[in-house]
């Protein structure tokens, strides 16, 4: 039976339109959330249009539905369509941004301690390469970077302020436009990697300051996979030259000259998933329709209750941190490890996965985690799923 705010909500209809919900309970939405069925149809049908006409005909006869991303996606993160660029996923989004920014011996870049494995290694080889040295930022008493030691270690040789908004491995919201104003403040570049966080609540690059943002299309936005995102501030794009060009970032004007586009399109290629891009585009609008705060609400409600849920069974473990918990509930089960969890979960068709401490070495290893299991709900996940999950965990 569906609870009062499930009908408010209308949760049948989210079920109703994600045809996933008939096979699995999944709470794996930080990983790869169910496509909808729109997303679904505007990826198959591009697909079949690359297989009647072939794949430049497709491009140019759904030329409207293709073009469609950049339009959403400044809608969705308040943005001029051309600070935004479509790329292959988010890592790569992230790279285009990071590695186009002119590093120099001294120059220092500060990041947070929960901060992501791929991010951290593109820190060190640019490091490595430029002289460059990587400062970690402590947490606060909450398990968050700390606003206040980030102000205080802002100095003249700071190039760089790079953070996940939300990390791999638990709850936590760092503060991201807290994190804004300083760098505002002391004109210090801004990176935030909103992986997680782009679909799951509303994000504003305004209000947040920073100076690039990268997402995938995978995760909360419910998009395909091999998608994603990157907005560069306007007035900064012709400031950075993408780490590598093609004839679709620039144009060959002259034997010994080339001239790179003056929009965010430079950080593209000339190849990309066009059903994808399709697809991210009707994605976006879906998440739209059901409106961010109504997304965010619903999201806020299912994970507290999974983290109650939980704590009542008395041997699991929840390690959340931070102020303000998003839709990623982590935690460990007394007396089984973390994979084993997960594959008797998969056996009864409930979908988690396993954060490991490679994911984000600093945290995990502070913390002396070395595993945890990661349960991340969205907004077509209902009570009883919770329940049974729950259920589940107690049948040890």
């Amino acid at each position: 039976m569906l609870s009062v705010d499930e009908m408010e909500f209308d949760l049948a209809r989210a079920r109703r339109e994600t045809p996933g919900c008939e096979g699995v309970i999944h709470f794996n939405n930080a990983g790869a959330a169910l496509m909808p069925q729109p997303v679904l149809e505007a990826v198959v049908n591009h697909l079949q249009l690359e297989a009647a006409i072939g794949g430049y005909e497709a491009k140019e006869k759904n030329l409207e539905a293709v073009e469609r991303v950049y339009d959403a996606a400044a809608r969705l993160i308040n943005c001029s369509p051309v600070e935004i660029a479509f790329i292959e996923n988010a890592t790569r989004a992230w790279d285009m941004a990071f590695y186009s920014i002119p590093f120099k011996p001294g120059d220092r870049i500060l990041t947070a301690k929960s901060e992501y494995s791929s991010n951290y290694i593109a820190y060190l080889q640019v490091a490595k390469r430029t002289g460059a040295v990587v400062e970690v930022v402590p947490n606060d008493e909450h398990g968050q970077l700390s606003v206040a030691a980030l102000r205080n270690m802002i100095d003249e040789r700071v190039k760089l302020i790079s953070i996940t908004h939300v990390p791999t491995q638990g709850g936590l919201v760092n503060p991201a436009a807290e994190i804004g104003k300083v760098a505002r403040q002391a004109g210090v570049l801004y990176l935030l990697d909103a992986c997680q966080s782009v679909g799951q609540m509303p994000i504003d690059v305004h209000e947040i300051g920073c100076d690039m943002l990268s997402t995938t299309g995978r995760k909360y936005l419910r998009g395909p996979r091999g998608t994603g995102l990157l907005y560069v501030r306007r007035d900064l794009i012709e400031q950075l030259e993408p780490p590598f060009l093609d004839l679709h970032a620039a144009t060959w004007v002259a034997n010994d000259r080339y001239e790179i586009r003056n929009d965010a399109r430079r950080f593209e290629n000339w190849e990309m998933y066009y059903a994808g891009k399709v697809g991210l585009g009707v994605a976006i609008d879906y998440a739209l329709n059901w409106n961010l705060n109504t997304i965010w609400t619903r999201i806020k409600k299912l994970s507290d209750q999974l983290r109650s849920r939980l704590a009542a069974l008395g041997f699991v473990t929840n390690h959340d941190l931070g102020v303000e918990r998003c839709g990623i509930v982590t935690f460990n089960v007394e007396g089984t490890s973390a994979v084993d969890v997960q594959r008797r979960l998969a056996e009864m068709r409930i979908n988690v996965t396993v954060s490991s401490e490679e994911s984000s070495r600093l945290d995990l290893g502070e913390r002396k985690i070395p595993q945890l299991v990661r349960a991340s709900v969205h907004y077509y996940n209902s009570e009883d799923e919770i329940n049974q999950l729950c259920d589940a965990l107690s049948h040890r």
